[in-house]
């Protein structure tokens, strides 16, 4: 049987159409394509060449760039500030993941209401988050002052002076929980608006059912809100994870790793060992074995979310 023109001048104009639309997709998300791999990808695979060199920040004519093989990957086993960076990294997002996570949830509940002036407490929550940290760990530096520090002052107010005050920047045992408590107050309310859009996407009628089930708010939270959030709750987690991991600016601006590398954090390592001791190669070693590590844990969160989903 003949196809006539007619039968296929509409498929051909179709995948015409096809190829226009395939064409300006590409053309509109080359420029974030072209970033990306300028500013992300490129500097990684260099950072995994030089991971086996010995290059310096400074190079020098007389003595070249070697190839050293896996001598930095070697030198982390016994490198005992990277063991306590990353133990201080796992910590610290052991603590603040859970528990900025629950206080973001707890703050959407709490302004997802159609009261007045809400948005006014909306914007409240989330003003930390578009504040520079840099301002940010300045301010709190102020407040963590053991001489006249506003949290040393509260703290002896209400104990009637038995309590304080404290060093929280100064004291090995308190400095890491200080800047805790500064990351979840600056960091809640982004993932608090991520829970907000998730609480306004769940439909009133599910709402509705389990009221003439007769289940209460609370069992309404349990077994209708949570199941619910669950797709946001994996955005929230493994987001809020890796932030967490990337732990570097008020630490540096406060503390800067210290006292007793009580702080210490392997960005900050990374960047003492290659821009405050010139040893780009280890730098980038460590870099490699961070970023694996910290992929590693975010796929296993997301497995781990996703099959306790399905159950």
């Amino acid at each position: 049987m003949n196809v006539t023109p007619a039968a296929t001048s509409p498929r051909r104009s179709q995948r015409l159409r096809g190829q226009r639309d395939t064409l300006i997709g590409w053309s509109l998300s080359s420029p974030a394509l072209i970033l990306l791999i300028l500013f992300l990808l490129l500097p990684f695979l260099m950072a995994f060449v030089l991971a086996f060199t010995d290059q310096r920040l400074v190079p020098n004519a007389t003595i070249p760039t070697r190839f050293v093989g896996l001598r930095n990957f070697t030198r982390l086993f016994v490198d005992e500030t990277f063991h306590r960076a990353l133990l201080n990294n796992f910590i610290f997002a052991a603590v603040v993941v859970p528990v900025q996570t629950s206080f973001a949830l707890l703050l959407a509940s709490l302004i997802n209401q159609k009261l007045r002036a809400i948005n006014l407490f909306r914007t409240i929550y989330f003003s930390p988050v578009v504040t520079t940290m840099v301002v940010v760990a300045i301010i709190w530096t102020f407040l963590y002052n053991p001489g006249r520090g506003f949290i040393n002052a509260i703290i002896q107010t209400l104990s009637f002076g038995h309590l304080g005050p404290y060093s929280w920047l100064r004291d090995p045992k308190l400095a890491l929980p200080a800047i805790m408590v500064l990351s979840i107050w600056q960091g809640v309310g982004f993932q608090m608006v991520i829970y907000l859009a998730g609480l306004q996407d769940i439909p009133n009628y599910l709402y509705e059912a389990a009221q003439i089930d007769g289940a209460n708010k609370l069992q309404q939270f349990f077994y209708v809100t949570l199941p619910q959030l669950r797709n946001t709750t994996i955005f929230v987690v493994v987001t809020t994870t890796i932030l967490a991991f990337k732990l570097f600016t008020q630490n540096w601006v406060m503390v800067q790793g210290g006292p007793q590398n009580a702080t210490m954090t392997t960005i900050i390592h990374v960047y003492v060992q290659g821009f405050k001791q010139g040893r780009i190669g280890y730098a980038s070693a460590i870099t490699v074995v961070f970023f694996l590590i910290v992929l590693a844990i975010s796929l296993s969160q997301r497995v781990f979310l996703t099959e306790e989903r399905s159950v």
